[in-house]
């Protein structure tokens, strides 16, 4: 009842899934994914010992040995749909013959997509296609295929939910977990498109230090910033970027969760400077 992606990215040595459903809180249910190791979508009628089974599985052996090592004792396995990336990129499927058609799947290095009750054999190409031709980080690569594969006719039963979960060791908040991306919509008349809103302000809140952006402080950016966090209730009555203005700009920035683009010395995040200045 599902359709979704499973791929790595080799560069940022990231895994992860992308799933959408007419089905409530589909990512409770598809997604499983562990930095270094791999990751895997279970699915159809799902059977959920193979999402922390497969895991553990991939730490030895590689996906097409767990999609057999998984499938081959379910006597209920005609019933199943399975996808795993490994931890060096190789990907495998299976789909039951008993799954609801259109059922079926794409594998190739680094991804697969599947899906059943889908509009189409076009629902998986389309994703695929937008998966390979799609610029950016993984996160944004999977939500461009979940839209692709939506506009080709997706579940063809409509939408409820959807979710996209990416893993790398230290990649949580703070570098506290592996959870790079986990965001879920669990019951939503456009799913997908709620998603990638979410994924937005994912985005903004918990930046990839290596693509920020800064602008430097001048006395003329200074004035406006001053200005601007006056009108929000953080007076600073700052000229120069002092440390009466810091501690003002530091105070919103905390209140709005943007403590992640916080820059040392005198200058500003281009996103911290788009959102307090929005018409400059």
């Amino acid at each position: 009842m599902t359709f979704s992606i499973v791929a790595w990215d080799e560069q940022a040595r990231e895994w992860g899934v992308a799933v959408a459903s007419k089905f409530l809180a589909v990512g409770s249910v598809v997604p499983w994914a562990r930095a270094g190791t791999g990751a895997l979508a279970t699915q159809a009628q799902a059977n959920l010992t193979y999402g922390p089974g497969g895991l553990e599985l991939l730490d030895r052996h590689s996906a097409e040995e767990v999609v057999s090592l998984l499938t081959g004792p379910d006597n209920d396995r005609q019933h199943r749909q399975l996808a795993i990336v490994d931890r060096h990129g190789e990907s495998a499927a299976f789909t039951g013959g008993e799954c609801f058609p259109w059922a079926g799947a794409v594998s190739g290095p680094g991804f697969s997509c599947q899906g059943n009750i889908l509009a189409g054999p076009g629902v998986l190409d389309a994703m695929v296609s937008s998966f390979q031709d799609e610029e950016g980080g993984l996160a944004a690569r999977l939500l461009a295929a979940l839209h692709s594969g939506e506009r080709a006719g997706g579940d063809k039963r409509g939408r409820q939910s959807a979710s996209v979960l990416v893993v790398r060791e230290q990649g949580g908040y703070l570098g506290g977990s592996d959870v790079a991306v986990d965001l879920r919509v669990d019951d939503h008349p456009e799913p997908v498109e709620e998603l990638s809103r979410l994924y937005s302000i994912h985005r903004l809140l918990f930046p990839d230090p290596s693509n920020r952006r800064f602008e430097p402080i001048d006395d003329d950016l200074a004035v406006e910033l001053a200005d601007a966090l006056a009108d929000l209730g953080y007076a600073s009555g700052a000229v120069t970027y002092d440390d009466e203005l810091q501690r003002a700009l530091s105070d919103w920035m905390g209140v709005e969760n943007l403590e992640m683009r916080w820059a040392d010395g005198p200058r500003i995040d281009v996103e911290v400077l788009a959102r307090l200045l929005p018409g400059r």
